[in-house]
């Protein structure tokens, strides 16, 4: 017989990138107790990962548990970002209900959008809540008639358009429930929280049944399941058989070890847990997604939608200039293999497989930032590595016919740079879908792109609207080819000596572009030292010194005056590199290179390819 958990209440918190979640869930945990009264606390406190904080992004779903008036409430912080939307679509089956957090200025973006959607699918309850009414140029009123368009958009049913709205300010602590309250504090979020959204039901006599929905990681013990009790007990040394709802040959049979419960920001041992608890798991080596712990006398999996599938890839190389080994600490094929394979072990969304050449692996992923935030955390291990330009994922339909990834973007820009956006994005085959009024003085451009003709455009977008411009985008299935694109305009300047970039050298390479090097860095033949305002590629001689002689003309000895070179991030130097190229990676150093860096044998396979 099925009964419901009462003390128990299971909630994700979701929306666009940006519009404080996180932010709000340190105030649920400050305010429940969580901290002493004396504890220094930092902001973003579940944002551990340090590019989550450099970034002010999240990247992988967090678990957490407050405890307000006698009721355990079990909170998933969830990723804004299109390209970790994964997790957000697993983490959905663990909760009954979501908080949908809304930017009190910006309302609904994309993003909102996906994830919405996919709580609606899913027949989740969802209480808004409109964030931040504290900035100046807030606008609540206009947020919730948007946010329900956007329920009605979606064919919400009745009960989910009759959600309640609270208006809320993370920063500063409060939420109200109508816009002329006095704020004081998050007990009115808590209570909508208890009242509306409901309780975990399950029967806690049948068999047991876990579907594991999140894979965390530790070092110490291995693969940790974190899921939901749909049905039964779980207990420690209790034997129990794995099972798979896509994989129907997978029946392994196990002993739970260890379990844990969540309790503020930390995981709990425990010796039993119960229906609608949430519960991580260690002990299960090859424990996966969607997997199924059940009781051996019933094993039946639980339907779980499978996982989306990579759209782009990059090949990881073993890193093979002539500066190779001397700024890393793990540069041999085995070191980057068993790292990249390591990586599978939290993150589902990604593929890695070997290649016909031993120091070369092809790593697939969401999009462009899914990939660079990987790349980002093993510099900082200290791996040294190179990695070549994006390319998307092709498919086949049954007729034979290529098929290509395609985006929705859309982007907010003042209107004086539309007509410079539309025309970029058209030369990258994007179509135009819709163009209205966004906040303001900005015009909300729609359009529909292949994944490649996105590639390398970022860096464009801000220089073209002078870093005005806001563009977000979502994945919108396959579609068929839509021809070649022409990544880049401008070649590249190239070094054809070895040893240290000189004054002299520089200065006379300016006059041919940009320069991405400054007076005493090293190069190295084929090494890129800067774009050319031209399309071609140019070789030149930055270590060049000026020759003495015994006339002195007067103002010839004047100091060079050299521009300040353009030093690329690593998302600007991957939107940068062209298929010919590839971006050696150290804790220390980013340099781009062409893939053959012998000037003669690179023009001979440059004429054996045109």
């Amino acid at each position: 017989m099925k009964i419901k958990r009462e003390d128990i209440r299971n909630i994700a918190i979701i929306a666009h990138v940006d519009h404080g979640k996180t932010t709000l869930v340190d105030e649920l945990l400050k305010q429940s107790g969580v901290f002493r009264e004396n504890q220094e606390v930092e902001e973003r406190v579940m944002d551990s990962n340090d590019i989550e904080r450099e970034r002010g992004i999240t990247i992988l779903s967090k678990n957490t548990a407050v405890h307000y008036k006698n009721t355990k409430i079990n909170i998933i912080d969830t990723p804004g970002h299109a390209d970790f939307g994964g997790e957000v679509e697993r983490v959905l089956k663990m909760v009954n209900g979501v908080v949908l957090v809304v930017d009190a200025f910006e309302g609904p973006m994309p993003q909102t959008k996906f994830v919405l959607k996919k709580a609606l699918e899913l027949k989740l309850p969802v209480i808004v809540c409109i964030n931040k009414i504290d900035r100046p140029e807030a606008r609540p009123d206009a947020v919730i008639d948007e946010t329900l368009e956007l329920f009605m958009d979606l064919d919400a049913d009745d009960s989910q358009l009759d959600c309640p709205f609270v208006y809320a300010s993370a920063k500063a602590g409060y939420s109200i429930l109508e816009l002329d309250d006095k704020p004081e504090n998050m007990i009115p979020l808590f209570e909508t929280i208890l009242e509306y959204i409901p309780a975990p039901e399950g029967d806690p006599d049948a068999s047991t049944q876990v579907l594991i929905s999140t894979i965390d990681y530790n070092e110490y013990v291995g693969r940790i399941g974190v899921g939901k009790v749909d049905n039964g007990t779980i207990r420690v040394n209790q034997d129990v058989i794995v099972v798979n709802h896509h994989e129907p040959d997978k029946q392994k049979k196990v002993k739970i070890s260890k379990l844990y419960e969540f309790d503020g920001l930390n995981k709990v041992e425990v010796r039993e847990a119960g229906v609608g608890s949430i519960v991580a798991i260690s002990g299960i080596a090859d424990i996966s997604i969607g997997d199924t712990i059940c009781s051996p006398d019933d094993p039946k999996p639980i339907p779980f939608q499978k996982i989306s599938e990579p759209t782009i890839s990059m090949q990881f190389k073993v890193n093979d200039s002539p500066f190779a080994g001397q700024e890393g600490k793990f540069v041999t094929s085995r070191h980057l293999r068993d790292r990249l394979f390591l990586e599978l072990n939290t993150d589902v969304s990604l593929r890695v497989e070997d290649t016909d050449d031993m120091d070369s692996f092809k790593v697939s992923g969401r999009g462009e930032l899914h990939l660079s935030v990987l790349i980002e955390n093993m510099r900082r291990e200290g791996y040294e590595f190179a990695v070549s330009k994006a390319e998307v994922l092709y498919k086949e339909d049954e007729n034979g016919k290529l098929l290509e990834p395609m985006e929705l973007v859309y982007i907010d820009v003042p209107d004086e740079f539309t007509g410079t956006v539309i025309d970029k994005l058209s030369q990258r085959k994007g179509e135009l879908r819709n163009m209205g009024m966004s906040n303001g003085a900005y015009t909300r451009l729609e359009f529909s792109i292949p994944s490649r003709g996105l590639i390398g455009y970022r860096g464009d977008f801000l220089t073209d609207t002078k870093g005005n411009g806001i563009m977000n985008t979502a994945f919108d299935g396959y579609a068929p080819y839509k021809g070649e694109i022409q990544y880049r305009k401008n070649g590249s300047l190239i070094s054809f000596e070895t040893g240290e970039a000189l004054t002299y050298g520089l200065f006379n390479a300016q006059e041919r572009g940009t320069l991405f090097i400054g007076p005493g860095e090293r190069v190295y033949s084929g090494m890129v030292v800067g774009q050319n305002a031209k399309t071609d590629d140019i070789e030149l001689n930055v270590c060049r010194a000026k020759h003495l002689t015994n006339t002195r003309a007067s103002g010839s000895d004047d100091a060079l005056k050299l521009s300040p070179p353009r030093i690329l991030s690593l998302e600007e130097a991957l939107d940068f590199i062209d298929t010919d190229e590839l971006l050696e990676v150290t804790p220390k150093s980013l340099r781009i290179r062409k893939k053959i860096l012998d000037s003669r044998l690179r023009k001979r396979d440059n004429l054996k390819n045109k």
